[in-house]
C-alpha cells in the first residue's frame, strides 16, 4: 500500500514544529504508522549537509552551493528516508521540502524557480500528497525567534525573508489543490484543527 506524503511549510517562527508533533499524535492516535522528519535532514548524510548549511560560521557560502547541497541533501533523504517509508505504506510527515528551496533560495536568494527546479528535477517528481502552508508575516515570525541563537539562513535581513514570504504566498496561489494555506497567527488549537480537516480529508481518499 502506498503512504501518504505531507509537508509542513513557512518561514522561521510560524510553529511549524508545534504543528508537526500535534498532527503526529493525532494520526498516530487514528492507527496510522507515521514517519516524522526534517528537511535538510533525516538520514545521516543529509544531517551533515544541515550541519554545514546552518552553521553560522560559513558565511562565505556563494548562495548557488547553498541551493545545492539543500538539493543534495533533499534526494538523499529522498532514496534513504521518504521512499522506503512510502512504500511501506506509511504516513511521512516532514518538516519543509522542495518548497522551502524554492522560497528561500529561488524567492529569498533571488536565484528563480526554473534554478531551483532544474537541481531538484528528481524531487520535484515526488511531489507531496499535502502541503500544510502556515502563513505567517515574515516580521512577527522573526520576533518570535529573536531569544534564541540564529542559524546561518535566520541571521539573514528583513529583505530576505520578505522575498520568502511572498515566495511562499506564490507558492500557494500555484498550487492550491496541494497547498493548504492556514492563518499562523490564530491560536495553536484553532490551526490545529483546520490541519486535522485536511489530513482527514486525505486519509479519505
Amino acid at each position: 500500500m502506498q503512504g501518504k506524503f505531507i509537508t509542513f511549510e513557512g518561514v522561521d517562527g510560524c510553529g511549524k514544529s508545534t504543528q508537526l508533533c500535534l498532527a503526529e499524535a493525532y494520526l498516530r492516535e487514528k492507527g496510522c504508522d507515521v514517519l516524522l522528519t526534517r528537511e535538510p535532514g533525516g538520514p545521516a548524510i543529509s544531517e551533515q549537509i544541515r550541519a554545514m548549511l546552518l552553521d553560522p560560521e560559513n558565511r562565505d557560502m556563494c548562495d548557488e552551493a547553498e541551493a545545492l547541497l539543500y538539493a543534495a541533501a533533499r534526494v538523499q533523504h529522498l532514496h534513504e528516508t521518504i521512499l522506503p517509508a512510502l512504500t511501506a505504506g506509511k504516513v511521512v510527515l516532514c518538516d519543509r521540502f522542495l518548497d522551502s528551496s524554492l522560497a528561500y533560495q529561488g524567492y529569498g536568494r533571488e536565484l528563480g524557480e526554473g534554478y531551483v527546479l532544474s537541481i531538484n528535477a528528481f524531487a520535484a517528481a515526488h511531489q507531496p500528497d499535502l502541503t500544510i502552508y502556515l502563513r505567517y508575516a515574515p516580521e512577527a515570525a522573526r520576533a518570535r525567534i529573536a531569544s534564541r541563537p540564529a542559524d546561518r539562513l535566520e541571521q539573514q535581513g528583513d529583505p530576505f525573508f520578505a522575498r520568502v514570504h511572498a515566495g511562499y504566498e506564490r507558492i500557494a496561489v500555484q498550487n492550491p489543490a496541494r497547498v493548504a494555506a492556514i492563518d499562523a497567527g490564530d491560536t495553536v488549537e484553532a490551526i490545529q484543527k483546520q490541519i486535522v480537516v485536511r489530513l482527514d480529508a486525505l486519509l479519505a481518499r
